[in-house]
């Protein structure tokens, strides 16, 4: 080895017993600050510790955590506002990843993306828990045979989910997203619901909570947030905070529903901290730590030895292109895929959900032969009347010239009743399978 090489062994060997000294304490010291990003010289801490920064105006150090590293200098990201930081400030690494304390009072708590309630405080038996877990072995998940009512009748009907499936609801802005996360929150036979806001504007937080959740699924729930106007590494980790806290539930045996608004926020955030640290951008500008990471938070959710995590997860599309690359990418991660309709929703048909063009991967093997065949009819006939849709509505379709369409065009009123529901209605999984049998006789 050349003496170079050998001075940095050397030099590494000393630094580490300094470190790890309890009589000694290693500060490191800002250089430079770029954006969002910190230059700090001095600590050499690992990607992913939790860092605390000194602040000039002497108030609470600010946490941040180490991202990457730059010609001998390590990049630390903030979680939280970067007013007060100056050169020269102290740097501290901790020596630990970022945690989250939780406990069985945490339910019926909103709390921000770093795990503190934004309310009341949280007391009783608490538990640090790590928020970047890795996703359970394969071959130790248990098959999915037990059916997840969600409490919305297009859903369970036509498109049935399983205790531990991964279901992504995609839709452009404004189709109804949040109020069908509400319905599901507050109608589901979830023993918990865990809620991620991931990115959401400000006033929309109030809204769910009062009108979409409402106080009795809030009793349930445990609510996620953390805003647009928040540090993109918190976003990011709001998004890892509420899968823990799922997970937290899950390993004492609970029917557990993670619900996360939206993944497409989750990836932007991702992108901005890939950007600044240098990272080069791939597909529409995301990089490819995005596509990385991913499958990591989405493959976490699902079925272990304990309990279940059932996923939904949104996918803002932007422009209503269901192509794009987050899109296409968390499509092919999850077991299924719930397509909400800007046209249906124009025609005041709510839960907006174009089931032609939805999926449960799961569905087949959860439900019985008779609900099976029920469900492909009603399939059956909402395509036959897309099929000729434009031909009926211009008045140029001959009743007779197609037994088929002839059949749809009689159910078409049936059909759309059937699918819609409102937000203060909860059917239940027998109801719901009665109605479609109804549908059929």
């Amino acid at each position: 080895m050349s003496g170079l090489g050998a001075q940095l062994v050397s030099y590494d060997k000393y630094y580490q017993e300094i470190r790890s000294s309890p009589a000694l304490s290693v500060k490191g010291m800002v250089t430079q600050v770029i954006g969002m990003v910190m230059e700090v010289s001095g600590i050499r801490p690992f990607i992913g510790e939790v860092c605390l920064v000194e602040i000039t105006t002497g108030e609470k150090p600010l946490l941040a955590e180490a991202v990457g590293f730059r010609q001998g200098r390590a990049l630390l990201m903030p979680l939280g506002d970067l007013k007060g930081v100056g050169p020269g400030c102290r740097v501290k690494a901790t020596g630990h990843h970022f945690y989250v304390k939780a406990g069985p009072k945490i339910l019926g708590k909103v709390i921000d993306g770093l795990g503190n309630p934004l309310q009341d405080t949280l007391d009783g038996e608490i538990q640090n828990l790590m928020v970047d877990n890795s996703p359970p072995n394969p071959l130790e998940r248990k098959p999915i045979d037990q059916v997840m009512v969600t409490g919305v009748r297009a859903i369970d009907t036509l498109l049935t989910c399983g205790q531990g499936q991964r279901i992504g609801i995609f839709s452009g802005s404004g189709v109804g997203k949040s109020t069908l996360m509400g319905m599901i929150a507050r109608y589901s036979e979830a023993d918990v619901s865990v809620i991620a806001l991931v990115g959401e504007r400000g006033r929309e937080v109030g809204d769910f909570l009062n009108n979409d959740l409402g106080a009795e699924g809030l009793k349930r729930s445990v609510v996620v947030v953390s805003t647009s106007d928040r540090p993109a590494l918190e976003r990011v980790k709001a998004a890892l905070v509420a899968t823990a806290v799922a997970e937290y539930f899950r390993d004492q045996g609970l029917k557990v529903i993670l619900m996360m608004d939206s993944v497409t926020r989750f990836a932007m955030a991702l992108r901005e901290i890939g950007l600044a640290i240098g990272e080069p951008p791939a597909t529409k500008g995301y990089t490819p730590s995005v596509f990385a990471a991913l499958p990591r938070l989405l493959e976490r959710s699902g079925t272990s030895h304990f309990g279940s995590i059932t996923g939904f997860y949104t996918v803002l599309v932007d422009g209503d292109d269901f192509n794009e690359p987050i899109a296409d990418a968390v499509r092919g991660i999850l077991d299924g895929h719930i397509v909400l309709s800007r046209d249906l929703a124009a025609q005041n048909h709510f839960p907006a959900i174009d089931i032609l063009n939805s999926i449960s991967r799961l569905m087949p093997y959860l439900i019985e032969e008779e609900h099976k065949e029920k469900a492909s009819q009603a399939k059956d006939l909402l395509s036959a009347y897309a099929e000729s849709e434009d031909l009926i509505n211009i008045g140029a379709y001959v009743d007779g010239s197609n037994p088929r369409v002839d059949r749809a065009i009689a159910y078409r009123d049936r059909l759309k009743e059937f699918l819609c529901q409102d937000m203060s209605v909860s059917v239940s999984w027998q109801q719901s399978k009665e109605e479609l049998r109804a549908l059929f006789p």
